[in-house]
């Protein structure tokens, strides 16, 4: 039985930093609700169909928004995912750490994109912060943790033990993990304890190009996707991480659902549902770690099933 987690980094953001405070109410609704003609394909939409598969989400809430914009826009998204009995868990993304009302840091000034930016003290500050904003809004504790942009580093560790997080999910092969200070010799595709907390990276793998890729539903194909899972499965993996956003069903204008990703996600959807006995999909909370002793090699998929992505992503551009 492999663990798999069906991530989603649920954010809201203004499309600039220039009069945000007029564009925020629009802007909730276009990430959040994700309008269109055909209906709604944000938020409440994955949730129900992750519910009517019977599939439990991780949803990695970013908070720090509520800091600008006042704690009710973000209490109506924990409630969305509470009430549709899916896992609420924390995001930051430091990009609103100058734009709160009150400051959350001293002598902090202009944009600091990622947390890694901060030093120790102020990312345990930032993190303790958020988590707490999480439970004001209604959510219950959280135990696992996603920096924003995958910017973290092993002081974010240190902070999230400090806080009393359990598990972090930052660690990316693609982007940051291989500079953070965590595993630098060895790419990360398995559980492994660090820092005090355990460490569950994204999962990458190759596709025929000399870089990694990581499983994401606007990066992979649902045979992709598939065969991933499969290949994890028989090679004994213990954890799976899957990645998306509340807004990735929408096109780049958000004015329509992207037809293709739409259907990766239903098929994930109906193969995970199909195939239980086989794959647990599952949050981080009553989790006991898994931490593997040695690091497997990433997963790989065949070249003509990257050929097919790569005509099914020509066809998304086309429609953008």
């Amino acid at each position: 039985m492999l663990d798999v987690f069906l991530t989603v980094d649920v954010e809201v953001w203004c499309d600039g930093w220039n009069d945000i405070d007029a564009k925020f109410p629009s802007a909730f609704q276009r990430y959040i609700y994700g309008p269109t003609s055909r209906g709604d394909y944000g938020l409440p939409y994955q949730l129900h169909q992750l519910r009517e598969h019977g599939l439990t989400g991780v949803f990695f809430v970013e908070s720090l928004f509520s800091t600008r914009f006042g704690l009710e826009p973000l209490a109506e998204v924990i409630s969305l995912v509470r009430e549709s009995g899916h896992e609420i868990q924390l995001h930051l993304h430091t990009e609103w750490v100058d734009e709160s009302n009150e400051p959350l840091l001293d002598n902090i000034t202009g944009k600091k994109q990622f947390l890694r930016y901060f030093s120790l003290p102020e990312q345990t500050i930032l993190i303790r912060a958020g988590a707490q904003l999480i439970e004001l809004a209604g959510g219950r504790s959280v135990n696992a943790f996603r920096a924003g942009n995958f910017g973290f580093n092993r002081d974010t560790l240190r902070a999230l033990a400090a806080n009393r997080f359990v598990f972090d999910s930052s660690y990316n092969a693609t982007i940051f993990g291989p500079d953070s200070g965590v595993s630098p010799e060895v790419p990360l595709v398995e559980p492994v304890g660090c820092e005090g907390v355990y460490e569950y990276p994204m999962t990458v793998f190759h596709s025929g190009a000399r870089s990694l890729r990581h499983a994401q539903l606007t990066a992979c194909s649902h045979r992709e996707m598939e065969g991933l899972l499969w290949q994890a499965l028989e090679t004994g993996r213990k954890a799976f991480v899957i990645l998306s956003h509340n807004f990735e069903l929408l096109n780049d204008s958000m004015n329509r659902p992207d037809d293709i990703v739409v259907a990766r996600f239903l098929n994930l959807c109906s193969f995970l549902d199909r195939h239980r006995d086989c794959f647990r999909v599952r949050g981080f909370h009553d989790l006991t770690p898994a931490p593997v002793l040695s690091q497997p090699a990433p997963l790989t998929s065949p070249i003509w099933k990257t050929g097919l992505r790569i005509f099914e992503q020509g066809l998304r551009r086309g429609f953008r």
